[in-house]
């Protein structure tokens, strides 16, 4: 069988006799040679268009789209997302986690009679998934802990964080009927916090499914305030800020020190959640987010689209071709504009928050007025475009060594293919380059080798550097003669 040998360093191309099975296998003809060739031109040519496709091809109005799309998100987010308490779309988002917390507990039976319908879900839920700590710091057991009011118990208790260490603290709570919070950089730990608190559940695996139940219910109970609450309240705290919780409460717990840093972002976290930076706000600074990386999705296709139909034949059009050039998803153009659009959105974002915090901080930096204002999502979103950025040039570096390569590797095969059509133009005589059939009978090494010395008559190779038959062939690879 004809195949194409590559050695590391030298790149030959040979054709190879081999023996497998006991039998001769080798290419039969130059048409054969040819056509295996041609087949590795086609696969050097994927492999060339497969690492090219890494690289994005964005051009000027691309960029400029794309820039423009995150202007406009920037100024969104400036003038309708604001911070807490001055936010439109904050108003209704809020109300749409109102109408979802309604939602939830209508499922359960609540009914809806009307009066201040929300405080009453609220007070429905709080009642169908009792936990043991929903201390407020106002007259119960928690009012010793320095600090714990009714506006920062959801932030400081570890069980109402909505995040994996929350579920964790709330499952350990319910089970032994105590409340965990941080506050000044201490884990504060309430052992018998509610004397009223029974966890349901026959054995251990009902318990802890009861205990999740409730942990989820009274989430969605808290999502818009307690059910005492007057105005908008205070939800759970974001997620991406109860880190800050996450990080004492495990250092103290593994006898680690609590850095000043550690404790100075917790405060932090605590004095915007006050100024009312919760989950629902954090929806809300999504919806910018969201709009720029739809927007500049949209921009990508309609363009592609455009270009697709004005530069294919009606022929040769079809939904799966079309798809490729247009879709909006994991080609690195896209990708690039998104970096763009996220970058340019988060100047803007950045530089408004900045301004702000000088400008309330009466001389000073404002840093709670930063962060009220800075758009945690978008700085997020980025963060993730900027790393693919970095990952796809670091592959991009490695593929342009291949295509080096690749291209060198074609180049050697197009030359030899250009020898093989040559030799097809000059020798016709399939005979004298089909060894197969001779070696298939008994007296295949003497046919064999005389057509052979015909062949190297025909290409004109000197007398004396000719083998003529086998006994001479036999001698030369045994040392005894010299071809001169």
């Amino acid at each position: 069988m004809g195949e194409i040998l590559r050695e590391n360093q030298n790149k030959k191309l040979l054709l190879e006799m081999s023996v497998v099975d006991g039998e001769y296998d080798f290419t039969s003809s130059i048409v054969a040679a040819l056509s295996q060739a041609e087949l590795e031109i086609h696969n050097l040519d994927e492999t060339i268009e497969s690492i090219q496709c890494l690289k994005p091809s964005c051009d000027k109005l691309d960029y400029i789209l794309a820039a423009s799309s995150g202007t406009l998100c920037g100024i969104i987010d400036i003038f309708l997302v604001g911070k807490p308490g001055e936010s439109p779309l904050g108003d209704i988002t809020d109300k749409w986690f109102a109408n979802r917390t309604t939602d939830f507990a209508k499922l359960y039976g609540w009914e809806d009679k009307g009066e201040n319908s929300l405080s009453s879900a609220i007070r429905f839920l709080e009642n169908k998934f009792k936990i043991p700590y929903d201390q407020r710091g106002a007259g119960d057991a928690a009012s010793f802990v320095f600090d714990l009011s009714p506006t920062n118990h959801h932030f400081k208790s570890l069980a109402h964080n909505p995040s994996l260490l929350g579920l964790f603290f709330s499952i350990l709570d319910q089970f032994k009927n105590s409340s965990h919070f941080i506050s000044g950089g201490e884990l504060i730990s309430l052992v018998d916090a509610d004397e009223k608190f029974e966890l349901r559940g026959n054995n251990i695996p009902s318990k802890f499914f009861c205990a999740f139940t409730n942990w989820f219910g009274h989430l969605i109970s808290d999502m818009s305030g307690s059910s005492g609450t007057k105005g908008r309240g205070m939800g759970i705290p974001s997620p991406l800020w109860t880190w800050t919780n996450d990080i004492i409460a495990l250092k103290r717990t593994l006898n680690i020190p609590v850095s000043q840093f550690d404790n100075s972002i917790n405060e932090l976290a605590v004095n915007i959640y006050n100024k009312g930076y919760d989950a629902r706000f954090q929806s809300t600074q999504a919806i910018p987010v969201f709009i720029n990386e739809m927007l500049v999705r949209l921009v990508f296709a309609i363009r592609r689209l455009i270009k697709y139909f004005a530069e294919t034949d009606k022929e040769t059009r079809s939904f799966s071709l079309m798809w490729k050039k247009c879709e909006p998803f994991s080609n690195p153009t896209v990708k690039r504009m998104l970096t763009v659009a996220h970058g340019t959105f988060c100047l803007i974002d950045i530089g408004d928050a900045t301004v702000r915090g000088f400008v309330t901080g009466a001389g000073s930096f404002n840093p709670t007025e930063f962060f009220l204002r800075l758009n945690i999502v978008g700085v997020g979103r980025l963060t993730i475009s900027l790393y693919g950025e970095v990952k796809r040039e670091i592959g991009i570096q490695k593929a342009e060594r291949e295509i080096i390569f690749a291209r060198k590797e074609k180049l050697v095969v197009e030359n030899y293919i250009e020898g093989l059509q040559l030799l097809s133009e000059l020798y016709d005589d399939k005979n004298l380059l089909n060894f197969i059939t001779d070696f298939e009978n008994s007296d295949m090494y003497i046919h064999a080798f005389e057509k052979s010395f015909l062949l190297a008559k025909k290409r004109n190779v000197p007398n004396n550097e000719i083998l003529k038959n086998k006994m001479e062939i036999d001698s030369y690879f045994l040392g005894e003669i010299k071809c001169e």
